[in-house]
C-alpha cells in the first residue's frame, strides 16, 4: 500500500520553485527577494540580470525556474506572469571557529536560506 498522493498547494494558475541550501544569510537574500515582488517576470528577470548583488544570479536561477515550471507543467502564458511571492527561509547554520590572539577563539557562523519564488498568471481583465 502506498500513501495518498498530496493535492496541490497552489492555485491552477499558479508555478512554484524552490531553491534550498543558498549559502548566503536570510537578510541579505531577502534584500534581493524584494526587489523582484509584484513585478511581472520579465522585468524581475532584467533586474536580477544586471543586480550587483552576488546573490542575485542565484534567485534569477530560480525564478526561470519558476516561469519554467508555469509553462511546461502547467500550460501557463509566460507573458503574463507576475512575481507573486518570494519567500526566504532560515536553512542550517555551519558553525565554525578561528583562532585569536593569546589562545582565544572567536565562532564564525556560516548562515544557510532557502527561497521559494511563486509566478501567477494574470487574468485578462487585469492585464488591461
Amino acid at each position: 500500500m502506498s500513501k495518498p498522493s498530496n493535492t496541490r498547494r497552489e492555485a491552477d494558475n499558479e508555478a512554484k520553485a524552490v531553491m534550498r541550501t543558498i549559502r548566503v544569510s536570510p537578510r541579505k537574500l531577502d534584500l534581493v527577494a524584494a526587489t523582484i515582488r509584484g513585478k511581472k517576470a520579465a522585468s524581475a528577470v532584467n533586474e536580477l540580470t544586471f543586480s550587483k548583488k552576488r546573490i542575485a544570479q542565484d534567485v534569477k536561477k530560480a525564478l526561470n525556474s519558476a516561469i519554467a515550471n508555469a509553462e511546461n507543467n502547467h500550460n501557463l502564458d509566460v507573458d503574463r506572469l507576475i512575481v507573486a511571492e518570494a519567500s526566504v527561509g532560515k536553512g542550517l547554520v555551519m558553525k565554525r571557529f578561528q583562532t585569536r590572539g593569546r589562545g582565544r577563539a572567536a565562532g564564525i557562523i556560516k548562515p544557510f536560506s532557502h527561497l521559494t519564488i511563486v509566478v501567477r498568471e494574470r487574468a485578462e481583465a487585469e492585464d488591461k
